[in-house]
């Protein structure tokens, strides 16, 4: 291990650490990327977090004093669909080696979020000498794309920078058990694969009770109350959930309450499923009893998940599932869909139910089983609390990351003082970017 931690590079193209989650393509990465970094800048690395310019925010937002985001331009400074991006992403390499310049700087680690990101670092990679690439997916195209029924013009592109990126980087993280065996069985069995889980700030979640919560939000102490929070996306599976509900023996409890949290503007795409959702809650006759808060901040979601009798996560598809320990780290026992990570955070009778994806009636009976039984609800919620402060802290994640950048960097051979120098910006012969073009 090095004796002086060096400067590393989150690269998060789509994912910004610094706005505010809940709102479009702001989600679980943008909290890992953000908690990831603010961690390891704790532990002295210096971290800046490199991702797009979307509007008229500032240029460099700094978060603590070892760790900052950085926003580059790279296409139209607005909202650009994540599968619209990779058009961009030369110049988003450009604009990164640029910053280096302009900095008199350089990076001993990058560690690339998501497919976008891990071209932007091979990209890097081959533009530059003695760089180290780490990469976290955070979504598997494979895996997607098996569960939707449209498959975007950009899927090979994507398809092909997966297996590229898991083939190449120093390491790859797997979030979970289940994530190393998609990447094995679905992308590629050559690659250093680690599994370091995904966290959360235990010390945030957890620390009100659900009477006070309840009280805080207005919410009647005797509400029989499920809460669903995220993106609004149909990969999310919140029609499962809303007509779980429809099918539940509580529906038409006067005290049975349902919150559906998250969303941004009318007119973008989750907008566009927030009304599609807000039409089957309609047609179902659930109007009474739902309630769309929309995004939630950050002081107030401890208090959400706090109140819920029980929070309900039914993806189709999630790598890890960082809602699921969140509201584990509150007390709150989990319902979820059978796959993914959620397989790994979720303990089937332990700290909550799993249950077979878009299976409105399993959820349906796992909601009911919950909410019928209040002392065992209360078991599962404090067993739930104990395996998130056991596995999944935040700086927990960030200590097993500082020892694998280190070992990174000393298999690498890296000196531990780096040199900081544009002149070590080298173009190579040749197409400087991996894929070049191919979005067929």
């Amino acid at each position: 291990m090095p004796t002086q931690k060096l400067r590393i590079a989150l690269i998060s193209v789509h994912g910004d650490p610094a706005i505010d989650i809940g709102k479009e393509e702001a989600g679980g990465q943008n909290v890992y990327v953000r908690q990831v970094g603010e961690a390891l800048g704790n532990l002295g690395w210096q971290v800046d977090m490199f991702t797009r310019q979307t509007g008229p925010q500032p240029m460099i937002v700094e978060h603590t004093p070892n760790c900052r985001t950085i926003r580059l331009t790279a296409g139209p400074e607005n909202f650009v669909p994540r599968d619209d991006i990779f058009t961009y992403l030369p110049e988003f390499v450009e604009a990164l080696l640029a910053f280096q310049i302009s900095s008199d700087m350089e990076y001993a680690i990058l560690h690339t979020n998501y497919w976008l990101s891990a071209w932007v670092g091979m990209a890097l990679k081959q533009r530059q000498s003695g760089l180290s690439q780490v990469h976290t997916y955070h979504s598997l195209g494979a895996v997607k794309y098996a569960s939707v029924d449209h498959i975007p013009p950009i899927a090979n592109t994507r398809l092909e920078t997966e297996k590229q990126v898991l083939e190449t980087a120093e390491r790859t993280v797997a979030t979970s058990p289940q994530e190393e065996e998609h990447m094995r069985s679905l992308v590629s069995v050559t690659g250093n694969v680690v599994v370091i889980p995904c966290g959360t700030d235990i010390e945030h979640f957890g620390q009100v009770s659900r009477q006070a919560a309840r009280q805080n939000l207005g919410i009647a102490p005797d509400a029989k109350l499920v809460f669903y929070i995220g993106r609004f996306d149909r990969r999310k599976g919140i029609e499962t959930l809303v007509r779980a509900v429809g099918q539940s023996m509580f529906r038409d409890d006067p005290a049975f309450r349902l919150i559906i949290g998250g969303g941004s503007r009318p007119g973008r795409s989750d907008g566009q499923e927030r009304d599609r959702i807000g039409g089957i809650v309609e047609t179902l006759g659930l109007r009474d009893c739902t309630t769309f808060p929309g995004r939630i901040s950050d002081e107030d979601l401890p208090s959400y998940y706090a109140a819920a009798d029980l929070c309900v996560v039914p993806s189709h598809y999630e790598p890890f599932g960082l809602v699921a320990i969140e509201a584990m780290a509150s007390g709150t026992p989990v319902v979820a869909s059978r796959v993914g990570g959620l397989q790994f955070t979720v303990t089937h009778e332990e700290t909550g139910l799993l249950a077979p994806p878009k299976d409105n009636a399993a959820f349906a009976a796992a909601i009911d089983r919950i909410l019928k039984h209040p002392d065992w609800r209360d078991r599962l919620g404090q067993s739930a609390r104990r395996r998130v402060a056991d596995h999944f802290s935040w700086d927990g994640v960030a200590r097993q990351l500082d020892q694998l950048y280190g070992e990174v960097i000393d298999a690498a051979a890296l000196p531990v003082e780096m040199p900081v120098s544009g002149r070590s910006v080298e173009r190579y012969s040749g197409s400087p970017y991996p894929l070049q073009g191919r979005e067929g």
